[in-house]
């Protein structure tokens, strides 16, 4: 299958639903390709019109999912309309199932000890230790990025999921995408090992298909997060305006 490739804000993205993105990935497993996977939401496109490096990071990957429900919305004011969103933890869980269904291998990278630790320990127990090529944990130095995408890869899994904050994760999955090569999926998950593994909540079902996930978030962490998602979510509005008239 072919992805529809769009552009929003400038953004590429490829328009595709939550199963179409599971064949493309079980497609590329069972032919031994390769697929650098990332997702965007609206902080994400704001970051990337404001970070070079970033940009190049997402840009350049083989599939790019929409994670966010405002870019959906603003695929559909531009004429572009997106199938569904599809977030990276919901893709992440249906992948674990599909790695257990087809026999294939996990590494997980991010997250604290004791998370990660969990979250292993509950996949192992929920479909099969078999499933787990390896884990470690997100705390590491610029100059340990190398040598850990050689033991990820030397761990000779089918799928890394790399649950670590933005731009780090981005970052370190194109910039070390060639020692990744023979992994047959490498993709961020952001903050999905801790929703996942029960020490964070995740916002109910009506908030995120209204796009109030943010707020959800904000609502846990007010002083990390009022500031950030303010003036995030200000800022994608008036990258929204800008490019309505820019087409005029």
């Amino acid at each position: 299958m072919t992805a529809e490739r769009i552009h929003i804000l400038g953004t590429p993205v490829d328009n595709l639903t939550m199963q179409e993105t599971l064949d493309i990935v079980d497609h590329a497993i069972e032919n031994h390709e390769h697929i650098h996977h990332t997702v965007v939401n609206a902080g994400k496109i704001v970051s990337m019109h404001e970070s070079a490096e970033l940009k190049e990071s997402v840009t350049e990957a083989d599939l790019i999912n929409v994670d966010g429900q405002a870019v959906v919305w603003v695929s559909r004011l531009f004429n572009t309309p997106l199938k569904e969103r599809v977030a990276g933890i919901d893709l992440m869980e249906r992948l674990v199932e599909l790695a257990f269904r087809k026999k294939y291998r996990l590494f997980f990278f991010g997250a604290k000890e004791e998370v990660v630790n969990k979250l292993v320990a509950m996949y192992a127990e929920k479909y099969s230790p078999d499933i787990i090529a390896g884990y470690k944990n997100g705390y590491f130095k610029k100059a340990e990025e190398r040598k850990i995408a050689e033991q990820i890869a030397g761990t000779n899994p089918n799928i890394l999921f790399v649950a670590i904050s933005s731009p780090v994760k981005e970052n370190f999955l194109y910039q070390n995408k060639d020692l990744l090569r023979n992994v047959n999926l490498i993709m961020g998950v952001g903050g999905s090992f801790d929703v996942i593994a029960g020490y964070v909540k995740r916002a109910p079902v009506w908030m995120q298909k209204t796009g109030l996930e943010w707020l959800f978030r904000v609502y846990q962490e007010p002083r990390r997060m009022l500031k950030r998602y303010l003036v995030g979510n200000a800022k994608f509005v008036l990258l929204t305006i800008r490019y309505f008239f820019k087409r005029k």
